[in-house]
């Protein structure tokens, strides 16, 4: 074991000295921007992780995606859905398996390339509840919705231009900063909750919990054969597949972390998957029905490439239906603006690399930029949109601090495109505790809320709530953001008519906040900006005795010239720097004035 390590460390020390460690700022790679504890068999490690924890979506994307018919086409008038069309079903099948390859593809491509170009540990995929949208709502079951498959791929491949134009010029990262502090953190604390309800659920998880026939949700965990509708009739918590995702995916993992084994979450997933493969157990992901024999055909391949047979297959035919093509496509931005840039921000968050000044992460327009351009690619592979995944949380929960974890969940990604059928076998029960352990370790955040002043928590409160309970952490943040601009704007109108008068009691410890966004400019308004100095030149030092002039991030210099102007090279000049000071919110700027 000693010899192991020792191999181990001097791998690491090797790759960390080398221009490929220096790219990746590995520790020991002597750059000033080196990552400290940042080592290659880690990073390598967190990658697989976080494979192994949304390879799921290798078979549910392609499922769901596939309920919409994809381009297949249904004439029956006597059964308009297709539902008793066994060619229509062929066809359904066939676009099922192409969307599996598809969905590979685009999560192997787009996670390697962000990774690389951004050196953040965050794996991209086709998300979830985007595509449930896409496929029910925009194309509807069988194709009965707006507007059609080929269509909705257009919309989707628009989209993703349009996110490149916001990102270029500052929008997405603009909305970042303006964001309140409490509620970016909120938004990582529910996406923790997110994650754990997704651990919990029957379709995703361990089935401990289903909808309710008169609740909203309720205990569950029994045996698939007492399930109706979702819904568990009686035997209630004696599911075997429940228990063994517990107790080997759950109990046996937060063992293995409490002794900082590197690869607990991993040990697992691979024990949980290694049991539930035999057929003829209670706990098999191949029983002996209809569903468990075409699952269990389909393992026994191993190695199979299915070619993509919707690639391109774009409608740029808009005019046959311009209202609803305009809807999909609005709906498909602003949705996924919020809850990728939500995730992004709080990957970030997590994985330390948020600069606690500006609020903004590195690289984060070339993220977002990256990000916008492989929803673009997705839609020619036939995919619903592709964001950040919220499962990242577990590389980096592993140890993942570069984009060496997002381009090893992308290796992974692209192999499984040829052992598609042995990913896609990995049961729900056995990746449903790791999402729930992920969910502990992000929701340790919560402290940092600013619990002191009603006007931050309870908008904070209100996002925790309703990312898991909506299901959607787009509309938890913009629930948040509602209530804040209400109860906050409220507040400041009755101060403002009782001209100070009235304030809350602990109004001086409220979060500092101003709409105008801190840190660094965007690049194209400081390009604008020396364009525009370099076309006037010198014309506003000879017309004006005060001239303006950037010197700092947060502050302006205004430089007076003082004295006789025929004796220019003995004038005086006074400095007077304006700066932002967020630490005292009934003060928001104050002068400063030096003299040299």
């Amino acid at each position: 074991m000693e010899t192991i390590r020792q191999h181990t460390d001097r791998l690491n020390a090797y790759v960390g000295a080398s221009t490929f460690g220096r790219i990746f700022r590995l520790e020991g790679c002597g750059h000033e921007q080196e990552i400290r504890n940042t080592r290659f068999t880690t990073e390598l490690r967190a990658g697989l992780t976080t494979f192994f924890t949304m390879s799921y979506i290798i078979a549910v994307n392609a499922s769901i995606l596939a309920d919409s018919g994809g381009d297949c086409v249904c004439n029956d008038a006597s059964d308009p859905f297709c539902l008793q069309n066994a060619e229509y079903a062929i066809c359904k099948q066939d676009v099922n398996r192409s969307l599996v390859t598809a969905t590979a593809a685009i999560a192997g491509f787009s996670s390697f390339l962000f990774g690389f170009l951004t050196n953040m540990p965050v794996a991209l995929a086709p998300g979830m509840g985007l595509n449930a949208y896409f496929a029910y709502q925009i194309v509807g079951y069988h194709g009965s919705g707006i507007i059609s498959y080929n269509l909705a791929l257009t919309a989707v491949f628009i989209e993703g231009f349009v996110f490149v134009f916001l990102s270029l010029i500052g929008m997405r990262q603009w909305l970042v900063k303006i964001i309140p502090v409490s509620l970016k953190i909120a938004a990582a604390c529910g996406i923790g909750l997110f994650l754990a309800l997704i651990g919990l659920s029957s379709s995703e998880g361990i089935g401990a919990i289903s909808g309710g026939s008169s609740t909203p949700l309720q205990i569950a965990g029994c045996p698939e054969g007492y399930l109706k509708d979702g819904v568990c009739l009686s035997h209630k918590m004696t599911s075997p597949t429940m228990w063994l995702g517990i107790m080997a995916g759950g109990i046996v993992t937060a063992y293995l972390m409490a002794y900082k084994v590197k690869s607990a979450m991993i040990v697992g997933i691979l024990l949980v998957s290694i049991i539930s493969w035999p057929r003829g157990t209670s706990v098999t992901y191949f029983p002996h029905n209809q569903t468990g024999d075409s699952r269990f055909n389909f393992f026994k391949k191993v190695v199979e490439f299915h070619p993509i047979k919707q690639l391109n297959v774009l409608d740029w035919n808009i005019t046959k239906d311009p209202g609803n093509f305009i809807m999909a496509l609005f709906t498909f931005l602003y949705v996924d603006i919020i809850d990728c840039t939500a995730t992004l921000y709080s990957m970030a968050r997590f994985s330390g690399v948020v600069d606690p000044e500006s609020g903004d992460f590195p690289r984060s327009t070339l993220a977002y930029c990256t990000d916008a351009f492989c929803i673009s690619i997705g839609a020619l592979l036939g995919t619903s949109p592709v964001t950040a995944f919220i499962e990242s949380g577990a590389g980096i929960a592993e140890g993942g601090k570069t984009g060496l974890t997002a381009m090893t969940c992308g290796i992974c990604f692209l192999i499984s495109m040829f052992f598609a059928p042995l990913f896609a076998s990995i049961p729900p029960w056995a990746t449903g505790c790791t999402l729930i352990l992920v969910g502990c370790l992000m929701m340790r955040q919560i402290t940092n809320i600013n619990w002191s002043y009603i006007g931050d928590a309870i908008p904070a409160f209100v996002t925790v709530m309703f990312i898991p309970f909506g299901y959607s952490a787009a509309y938890g943040l913009i629930a948040g953001l509602m209530v804040y601009t209400a109860l906050n704007g409220m507040i400041y109108i009755t101060k403002l008519v009782s001209r100070g008068r009235i304030v809350p009691d602990d109004e001086d410890h409220r979060e500092y906040w101003t709409i105008k966004p801190h840190g660094k400019l965007p690049w194209f308004y400081t390009a604008s900006q020396a364009f525009a100095d370099h076309v006037r030149g010198r014309r506003d030092n000879r017309n004006h005795d005060v001239s303006p002039s950037r010197v700092e991030d947060d502050g302006w210099e205004y430089q007076d010239r003082l004295g006789s102007k025929a004796s220019n090279q003995n004038a005086e000049l006074e400095r007077v720097v304006v700066q932002a000071l967020p630490v005292n919110p009934r003060n928001e700027k104050v002068l400063r004035k030096e003299v040299r």
